[in-house]
C-alpha cells in the first residue's frame, strides 16, 4: 500500500469509533430533551444501555431540578454553548462524582445540543498524585536527617538522666523517669519514620487482592472493627494486581482502621468494593508513560467526614484528626501505593468518605 493509499485509509475511519474511543460522556439530545445519539462513556457513567437510552428523556437518568437538569433546559431554550465547571452528578444509580460539563449546539439548523461530560475525579488525580508523592518524598527526606541528627543526642539525654536518677528523692526519680519515657517516645516516632528513607525496590509479584482485603477484614473484626458491619462488594474475575501482599495488607489495614474510627459507634458501617475499569488509563507522576491502572479498590464509611480545613493536606506526615494520633498512617499508605505504581484519592462529605486505590494488573 503506498503512502498516498495509506492516508486515504485513515480518513476513512468511521467517525462513530472515534467518538466511543474518548473517556468523556458525549450525548446528543434534541430540541424537547430526548437522547438521539450517546456514546460507550455515556452508558458507563449513567450506568444505563444504549437501546434503553436512545430516543427517551435526558431527565429520565437526572435528577429533577438539579443544576444539571437546569443547565441542559437553560441550553436547549436559548441554543447556546455553555460551560459549568464542578457540578455534583448522582442519582439511585450514579455514584455521587464531580464532572465539568460542556454544551453546545450541534450545528446552525437543528435545535439539538451536544453534551459533553468530563469527570472530575480523573482529572483531579494527577495534582492530587504530585502533591501525595511531593510528600512522601520530603518525609523520606527529613526523616533521614531526624534518624542521624536526633537518636544519638537523645541517647545521651536518656543515659544522663538514668545517672542522675541514682541520687535523687523520690520526686526527682519522677522527672527523670519522665526525661527516659519521653526519649523513647521520640525514638519510636523516629523508628516508625525510618520506612520512608527506605528506597529498595519492593519485591512485585501476583496478588489476589481479594485475599488481601480478607486478611485485613478479618484483622479488623478481631480487634478494632469489631463492632462495626462490614459491606463486601467484590468483582470476582479480578485479575491479580501487582504487587507486595505484605504492603498492600499495610495500606488496606490502614484505611480501614481510619474508617472503623470514623464510622459512627452505632449504626457504623464499612462497605469494601472492588471493580475493573476498562480502559482507565493515566499518567502517574513517578513516570512519563501513561500506567494502565483498570484495578480499583474503594473503602467507604459513613462518619461525619474529613474536615475541610485538612482536606488538602490529608496525605501529609503529621496530619490527623484524631487526638493522640501520630498523623503518619495516610503518608505511609500514599508512599506505598506510589511505589507499587498506583495512585490513591478520596471524596468526602458529611456522613460519607470514599477512599480510592488504584493499582496495576501484573503481567507476567
Amino acid at each position: 500500500m503506498t503512502k498516498l493509499q495509506d492516508n486515504v485509509v485513515r480518513e476513512n475511519i468511521p467517525e462513530h469509533l472515534v467518538i466511543n474511543a474518548l473517556e468523556s460522556a458525549i450525548l446528543v439530545v434534541d430540541e424537547v430533551g430526548y437522547v438521539v445519539f450517546l456514546n460507550g462513556a455515556a452508558e458507563q457513567l449513567f450506568q444505563v444501555s444504549k437501546k434503553h437510552l436512545l430516543n427517551s428523556s435526558i431527565y429520565n437518568i437526572l435528577p429533577p431540578g438539579s443544576n444539571i437538569s437546569n443547565l441542559i433546559k437553560g441550553a436547549l431554550k436559548k441554543i447556546a454553548g455553555v460551560m459549568e465547571h464542578s457540578l455534583v452528578l448522582e442519582s439511585p444509580k450514579i455514584k455521587r462524582q464531580i464532572v465539568d460539563i460542556q454544551i453546545s449546539p450541534l450545528d446552525n439548523l437543528s435545535q439539538s445540543i451536544v453534551i459533553n461530560i468530563f469527570q472530575r475525579r480523573i482529572a483531579d488525580k494527577l495534582g492530587k498524585q504530585q502533591s501525595y508523592l511531593a510528600s512522601a518524598r520530603s518525609i523520606s527526606a527529613l526523616s533521614q536527617v531526624l534518624a542521624h541528627e536526633i537518636k544519638n543526642p537523645l541517647s545521651g539525654i536518656r543515659g544522663a538522666a538514668q545517672l542522675l536518677e541514682e541520687g535523687l528523692d523520690s520526686d526527682g526519680r519522677k522527672l527523670t523517669s519522665l526525661i527516659c519515657n519521653e526519649t523513647d517516645r521520640v525514638v519510636a516516632l523516629l523508628d516508625k519514620m525510618d520506612m520512608f528513607s527506605d528506597t529498595s525496590e519492593i519485591n512485585i509479584s501476583s496478588v489476589n487482592i481479594h485475599k488481601v482485603l480478607t486478611r485485613v477484614r478479618d484483622i479488623s473484626a478481631a480487634g478494632f472493627g469489631s463492632n462495626k458491619k462490614i459491606i463486601e462488594s467484590f468483582d470476582p474475575s479480578l485479575p491479580p494486581v501487582a504487587g507486595n501482599f505484605d504492603q498492600l495488607v499495610q495500606v488496606f489495614l490502614n484505611l480501614f482502621k481510619n474508617a472503623m474510627e470514623a464510622a459512627p459507634k452505632t449504626g457504623g458501617e464499612i462497605k469494601v468494593s472492588t471493580n475493573y475499569q476498562h480502559g482507565a488509563r493515566l499518567s502517574v507522576v513517578s513516570s512519563d508513560d501513561q500506567t494502565v491502572l483498570p484495578l480499583l479498590v474503594e473503602i467507604e464509611d459513613n462518619g461525619e467526614g474529613v474536615p475541610e480545613h485538612i482536606q488538602q493536606n490529608l496525605f501529609d506526615a503529621f496530619v490527623t484528626t484524631k487526638s493522640g494520633g501520630g498523623g503518619l498512617g495516610l503518608a505511609v499508605t500514599a508512599k506505598i501505593v506510589a511505589s507499587h505504581g498506583g495512585s490513591i484519592e478520596f471524596d468526602t462529605e458529611p456522613g460519607r468518605t470514599i477512599f480510592r486505590v488504584f493499582l496495576p494488573t501484573f503481567i507476567n
